[in-house]
């Protein structure tokens, strides 16, 4: 699969999971911190599943607007993506991570609005990225 690249960025971490990250620009310098529930202290920083969940919602709503102009349907300003992502041990072994994305776009109608979901998650990276990887969840509000 061969892809145009227009943007490229470059993020650096160190320590982990309670450690460090800041993107090459230093627009974004984030203090990281293992949940409680994962065995971590907890405490103020942000974790990868986090970063993932913001990241995967923007872009979401990136890929609705895209799909929009495709179908020549108006996505409202007000439009909005909640993504839950969890992770937990596999059966196969080592650790996944699972998503659900819940979509609500105020003013249009169902039919429409599936229209523009679905063409969103074929347009999509983040949801491109995880296809065969992981189920994605979606849900219009």
């Amino acid at each position: 699969m061969a892809v145009d690249v227009k943007y490229r960025t470059t993020a650096h971490a160190t320590g982990g999971r309670d450690g460090h990250a800041i993107v090459n620009d230093g627009s974004f310098d984030v203090k990281l911190s293992t949940p409680k529930e994962l065995g971590g202290a907890g405490g103020s920083g942000t974790n990868p599943e986090q970063l993932f969940a913001a990241g995967y919602s923007a872009c979401f709503i990136g890929a609705l607007k895209a799909a929009g102009a495709q179908l020549k349907m108006k996505v409202p300003a007000e439009a909005e993506v909640t993504a839950t992502v969890g992770i937990g041990p596999r059966s196969e072994g080592g650790f996944g991570i699972t998503a659900d994305l819940l979509v609500d776009l105020p003013g249009v109608e169902r039919a429409d609005a599936e229209k523009l979901v679905a063409l969103a998650h074929q347009i999509c990276p983040y949801s491109n990225a995880t296809r065969n990887n992981l189920d994605v969840g979606l849900t219009l509000a």
